[in-house]
């Protein structure tokens, strides 16, 4: 399989503008993911795709691969879809590498590549919930699958719901699992999911793999014990950094 690793990269975050140029330990944000991406075995090519000459020119410059694209793409598969026809080259999947998880191991990139097999049409990575806390944000979507590793729902809330039993016991009581946001897409589909439309599931809870679920298409979920952060505020900045220092120490 020829599979390139595309790193949307956005400069205007709602919450954290300029955010992929945040520094973390000496380097920016978007220069320790692709870093880390680069590492993969799987991967013929590693590229940023940017809104803006900032961002182009700064990968750039510490020797990486970036196109620039639209400002107005409503989510990072759009913009994957944009840098791939771009790069006017030949590839059997596109993976989808969110640039702001500094954290991400090249063995996640590389556990998904090995679910890519020209029949799947989607695939993403799942970690077990280990705290209650996870289990009860919002901002961890949840994920259930059927027994041929398939996801059959995405959601903000809790799922499955545990009967009789108090919520804050139902991890001792079933396995859940979170969604960890990478995404594998074989080239074909990443055409057809851009040109759907909104769906009432992904506008009820916000997730674009709702929209590909109503439509149809099949998501293949790969099992990862790798937990990654992403940094999506300058709080969650600050705790990165302290992680890379306690790492780098």
């Amino acid at each position: 399989m020829k599979i390139i690793g595309i790193i949307p990269a956005r400069y205007a975050s709602t919450r954290f503008p300029g955010k992929p140029l945040a520094d973390i330990g000496g380097q920016s944000m978007i220069e320790r993911v692709y870093k880390q991406v680069k590492k993969s075995r799987a991967l013929s090519k590693v590229v940023v795709a940017t809104d803006h000459e900032l961002i182009y020119n700064h990968v750039k410059k510490f020797g990486g691969d970036a196109c620039m694209t639209s400002t107005n793409h409503p989510s990072g598969t759009d913009r994957c879809y944009e840098a791939l026809m771009l790069g006017n080259e030949n590839y059997d999947y596109a993976i989808n590498i969110q640039g702001d998880e500094p954290f991400i191991q090249a063995d996640q990139i590389d556990l998904l590549a090995a679910n890519l097999d020209g029949q799947t049409q989607l695939a993403t990575l799942i970690k077990k919930v280990d705290t209650y806390e996870q289990l009860n944000s919002n901002s961890e979507v949840k994920v259930t699958f059927n027994t041929a590793n398939e996801a059959l729902y995405f959601s903000r809330a809790i799922i499955p719901y545990v009967q009789k039993v108090d919520v804050t016991q139902w991890l001792s009581h079933y396995e859940f699992y979170k969604h960890v946001g990478m995404y594998a897409y074989r080239t074909d589909v990443l055409r057809e999911i851009t040109m759907l439309k909104l769906s009432s599931l992904e506008q009820a809870e916000s997730l674009e793999q709702l929209r590909w679920l109503e439509h149809g298409y099949k998501i293949k979920v790969a099992k990862t014990t790798v937990e990654t952060m992403c940094v999506d505020t300058p709080e969650e900045l600050e705790i990165a950094r302290k992680l890379f220092a306690k790492m780098e120490s």
